[in-house]
């Protein structure tokens, strides 16, 4: 613990009183006081050093519920052993602005597409997929291969943000390429979308990994895309002046060996 933690903690959470309340005519201090603010709070919260085995640390992340599937379960299980006494509050960004949250420090890491993330934060690739259509065991409209009049003539399930502000990286890549799905279900989840193909004559395209994930406890198989979207990049940001801090550095590495085993 730092000198005078106490105290400077006290200072953080009456600062961001003020902060909250400010008025119109402080716009010009906006940002130098947020500036004063991460400072107080790299200062609390960065120690010295970082010992797994027996911090009490928690880390908050932010990230979609399909990193939290494929790679937070792994992470999760590997601290139990390494850091028991280590906590994760998983969030999701299927939120307006995420990345304001890690602007604000609110959170220690986001994970998320790296072509999303900020420019103003150090930032690390964590692991790459590509896609792949999945049908219920039982759908006899699809066979062992799709063509590309049969993939857009089925109906569809897919994941929707932010009520569509946010397009998904192949819809996006559909709809730039001139093709449109017959789109059934929209869920706002990604596990939710393996569901909705089971007992239904729908499709629907998703991480790989996520596939194969769902493939091993769902009646559901994995079928090649008839469309070649590109792979995406998952990668993990962080706050930058908490760039030095070692419980962060261990979390990173964390993620990066997890990641590893997929």
């Amino acid at each position: 613990m730092v000198p005078y933690a106490a105290d400077l903690m006290v200072a953080w959470q009456v600062s961001r009183r003020l902060y909250a309340n400010k008025s119109p005519n402080d716009a010009s201090l906006i940002e130098p006081v947020r500036e004063i603010l991460l400072k107080v709070k790299s200062t609390i919260e960065t120690r010295p050093g970082f010992d797994p085995a027996r911090s009490t640390r928690r880390f908050s992340l932010m990230m979609s519920d399909f990193c939290a599937t494929v790679l937070m379960l792994d992470v999760s299980r590997r601290a139990e052993k390494l850091a028991p006494q280590v906590a994760f509050e998983i969030l999701s960004n299927n939120v307006e602005d995420p990345l304001g949250f890690l602007d604000r420090a609110d959170i220690d890491a986001i994970v998320m597409l790296d072509t999303l993330l900020s420019a103003d934060h150090p930032q690390e690739v964590l692991f790459r997929d590509d896609f792949v259509c999945i049908a219920w065991n039982g759908n006899d409209a699809v066979g062992d291969t799709l063509t590309l009049e049969q993939y857009l003539d089925l109906g569809h399930v897919m994941c929707q943000f932010n009520r569509g502000r946010t397009p998904m990286a192949e819809e996006w890549y559909l709809r730039h390429h001139g093709h449109s799905r017959r789109i059934e279900v929209v869920t706002t989840t990604f596990n939710a979308v393996p569901l909705h193909v089971v007992n239904t004559r729908r499709i629907a395209t998703v991480h790989r990994r996520l596939a194969s994930y769902y493939a091993g406890i769902l009646p559901i198989r994995m079928i090649p895309s008839p469309v070649e979207f590109p792979p995406i990049v998952e990668a993990v940001q962080w706050h930058r002046l908490f760039d030095g801090d070692p419980g962060i550095a261990w979390l990173r590495r964390l993620l990066k060996e997890s990641a590893l085993q997929l």
